[in-house]
């Protein structure tokens, strides 16, 4: 059935609405009084997840309607006031051991029953860890699109990952699938139980949206909901948009490259986290050339070359491409995500002119989800869209998507 509240007026919208969290610093928003910052805390047992809960604040549906105030139909469109909370809940970190991770939860005000909406952020760096969906900033995902979204009947459940948040002294293992995923799945739980803590009533659907590194955790919760967590949650559709699913190629493309590729700050990023996560622990130089292995031994997230063959060590390019280095190619491969049998609707957005993470990830996917048999993931391709140019596409027909199974 159509969600009643999505129509062509929304999907405007909410397209805007994507247009203008790329450029927030353009809109003016107003906040409700918020509700005083008390802690109800929760005993932690060990088959429960939820730690605390915060009520960051109540905004009311002219107040969401202001965020886009020079939107028109804005005050139409907006349905329920929503109340917004910071959870804090259990899960575990990549070395096994049980930490405090938080969240956002946008809970719509109304005695209904509402599915619950996972939604996976994209990249944000660590000194930029403000825009975390549990400090429900404005230049958050969570706090003009996706509060829209909530207000239409979603109780959406926005994880902030390992390494923001509650967990900001851990480093965010950036593109490690297991823990993108179990830190979601994690908050999914804490969510169920902050809703029965405070009696509101869930029904038994459970949507999934993210897009960037929010799609590849996005797809990751997928996999992991599916084969892992299926007696807790059923996963009732899917929408991940432009994520790197497929690991071990997207290697290959980047160090065979001899184009300039804007990306490489990001990519040694995901490098680090693969050599602390699987203990490889080689040091930075054995990567990437000097004088750079220098500045990001000092600060990993600083500017480097565009070019991988000027950036990245010979003996590290040719060990990837000859497939010689067994320890680096095993982390590839331990995240590639793209090649197993969803059952649940799918639909895999991406812009064919991304040149941030390629089209061939979710070309890939479908593929291989299809040769598995999937008979319900689509390939979603969006024409000519950059990697962030298709944002607002995505957005658009993602929320179009799942509104189909509401």
């Amino acid at each position: 059935m159509t969600h009643p509240k999505f129509n062509f007026r929304l999907a405007r919208l909410v397209f805007l609405l994507w247009a203008g969290v790329s450029t927030a610093s353009g809109l003016s928003c107003t906040k409700d009084a918020a509700a005083p910052q008390t802690t109800a805390e929760t005993p932690a047992a060990p088959e429960t997840h939820l730690v605390s809960s915060t009520l960051i604040g109540e905004y009311s549906a002219a107040t969401l309607a202001g965020r886009v105030s020079e939107i028109p139909i804005a005050g139409a469109l907006v349905k329920y006031p929503i109340r917004v909370y910071r959870l804090n809940y259990t899960t575990l970190n990549t070395d096994g051991k049980a930490i405090t991770a938080s969240g956002a939860l946008l809970v719509p005000v109304t005695t209904q029953a509402l599915p619950l909406l996972s939604y996976q952020h994209g990249t944000i760096r660590p000194d930029d860890e403000g825009r975390a969906p549990s400090y429900y900033s404005q230049s958050s995902e969570v706090w003009s699109a996706v509060s829209v979204l909530a207000s239409t009947g979603y109780v959406v459940s926005a994880p902030d990952y390992i390494g923001y948040g509650a967990s900001k002294a851990q480093p965010h293992p950036y593109e490690h699938g297991a823990s993108l995923a179990s830190a979601s799945l994690d908050m999914l739980r804490a969510a169920r139980e902050f809703a029965a803590k405070e009696k509101l009533t869930l029904n038994q659907k459970n949507f999934l949206l993210g897009y960037s590194e929010g799609g590849y955790a996005t797809l990751a919760l997928h996999k992991l909901m599916e084969e892992k967590a299926a007696g807790e949650f059923t996963v009732t559709a899917s929408a991940p948009g432009a994520g790197a699913y497929h690991k071990s190629a997207f290697a290959d493309y980047i160090l065979k490259s001899d184009e300039p590729l804007s990306f490489l700050s990001t990519y040694v990023w995901v490098l680090d986290t693969y050599n602390r996560v699987y203990d490889i622990n080689r040091p930075i130089p054995f990567y990437v050339n000097q004088p750079w292995a220098a500045q990001l031994q000092a600060n990993l997230y600083g500017e480097v070359p565009s070019h991988a063959k000027e950036l990245f060590t010979a003996p590290f390019r040719q060990g990837i491409l000859d497939k010689t280095d067994q320890q680096m190619l095993t982390a590839f491969r331990a995240n590639d995500i793209y090649d197993w049998q969803p059952k649940a609707p799918l639909a895999l957005f991406h812009g064919t002119a991304d040149d941030y993470v390629p089209f061939f990830n979710s070309q890939d996917a479908y593929n291989a989800m299809k040769a598995r048999g999937a008979t319900q993931v689509q390939l979603r391709p969006i024409p000519g869209g950059n990697h962030f140019s298709s944002a607002a596409t995505y957005t658009l027909q993602a929320f179009a998507f799942i509104s189909q199974y509401y």
